[in-house]
């Protein structure tokens, strides 16, 4: 595992660096440490950076790349490693070969870092004084930052609140790996609990896109409004909102407003026997909900809802090649206070944004899928 710490001075990366080390068995290491050990060499490179170093000058960007690059091509940092200060620039991001699996950000306030810097650590360094630490902050924010937005698009970054206490962060740490300390043993985390994911959202909020999201992290799904679509379909009915408001309503009054609920129960049942995570497209009512909890007591339920602003929900309706005319004020009412469907948005455990990039949507649904897997 190659996992690379991200943080201003103060943010605990040291700390955590050598933790993570005795339990992943993987070396922990600085760039400062890279360019002592190289500086004892009685090599050219050895030399160069001992006379850099011994001048107070920064080793420059092509020439740090290069080092860090070739250093951790050595046998011992085969099985993996532990990096702690590079890459600090976009520039050195860009050109680090080493396949890195996860940054870790921990990301602490600039007040927390002075703080323990300069009053709470009794062994401070004498250099370590509050305009010094102030500049530091300001060249981090400056060429580091952009840093996190380059792997935060690669889907490896990790940001941790780094202002928790050291084993707290520690376990949020291991859980971003995949890891879990028991018995002060490393073990692979393993979901104990079987868990829903209810979407619940207007029309054309994502839901659709959703339920695709989650499908790409190999989680099964079972949309309840297929039995409608099922249903219009086979008596060739067109797709418009009296004929879908009339088919609810006949499906209610011959099973309750937890109709759906009910007739996906036994796929529902299937889902959760083969897999851990199920997610449900289109929980509408209260009712379906409580349904859900009542047939599957040992299950975790986590409401999903999705909301988007008017006018783009409407647009993005009128533009689907399936079901175009099933938007507008009276279908939302009707979703609202016909079907029921208030309470579950109003008691959602999560509620998450669609009015930007389908990017920004699936940045949001990777925390919720984080959070639920890892609970």
């Amino acid at each position: 595992m190659k996992l690379v710490i991200i943080g201003i001075q103060g943010s605990g990366k040291s700390t955590q660096g050598n933790l993570l080390s005795k339990q992943l068995g993987i070396p922990y290491l600085s760039t400062g440490h890279i360019f002592r050990q190289l500086a004892k060499e009685k090599t050219k490179l050895g030399h160069y950076i001992k006379v850099v170093m011994n001048t107070g000058l920064l080793i420059p960007d092509e020439k740090t790349i290069e080092i860090v690059n070739s250093y951790l091509f050595r046998p011992e940092y085969k099985g993996g490693y532990i990096l702690d200060g590079f890459p600090r620039t976009i520039n050195q991001a860009k050109k680090f070969i080493n396949n890195v699996d996860k940054v870790i950000y921990l990301e602490i306030p600039d007040k927390e870092a002075i703080y323990r810097l300069v009053y709470r650590d009794s062994q401070a360094r004498e250099d370590e004084t509050i305009p010094a630490i102030k500049k530091r902050i300001e060249s981090f924010k400056k060429f580091t930052l952009p840093v996190l937005d380059f792997y935060r698009k690669q889907k490896k970054l990790v940001e941790i609140d780094g202002i928790q206490t050291i084993e707290t962060v520690n376990q949020e740490i291991l859980k971003s790996l995949g890891k879990q300390l028991v018995k002060n043993k490393i073990e692979n985390w393993a979901i104990k609990n079987k868990k829903i994911i209810a979407i619940v959202g207007l029309p054309g909020v994502g839901k659709t896109d959703a339920t695709d999201f989650f499908k790409k992290q190999g989680i099964p799904s079972i949309s309840f409004g297929q039995i409608i679509n099922e249903y219009i379909e086979k008596n060739h009915l067109p797709h418009i909102e009296k004929t879908h408001k009339k088919v609810r309503l006949e499906l209610r009054q011959k099973h309750g407003m937890a109709a759906l609920a009910i007739m996906n129960e036994g796929k529902i049942k299937k889902a959760l026997n083969d897999n851990m995570i199920v997610v449900i497209d289109g929980v509408r009512s209260w009712q379906e909900y409580l349904h859900l909890k009542k047939t599957f007591p040992e299950v975790k339920i986590y409401l999903l809802a999705i909301h988007a602003d008017k006018h783009l929900r409407w647009s993005r309706s009128i533009k689907r090649s399936h079901r175009n005319k099933l938007y507008g004020e009276d279908r939302d009412l009707d979703e609202l206070i016909g079907i029921n469907m208030a309470p579950t948005i109003a008691y959602a455990d999560f509620l998450v944004k669609n009015n930007f990039s389908l990017q920004d949507f699936h940045d949001k649904l990777e925390e919720v899928y984080r959070t639920v897997y890892y609970s």
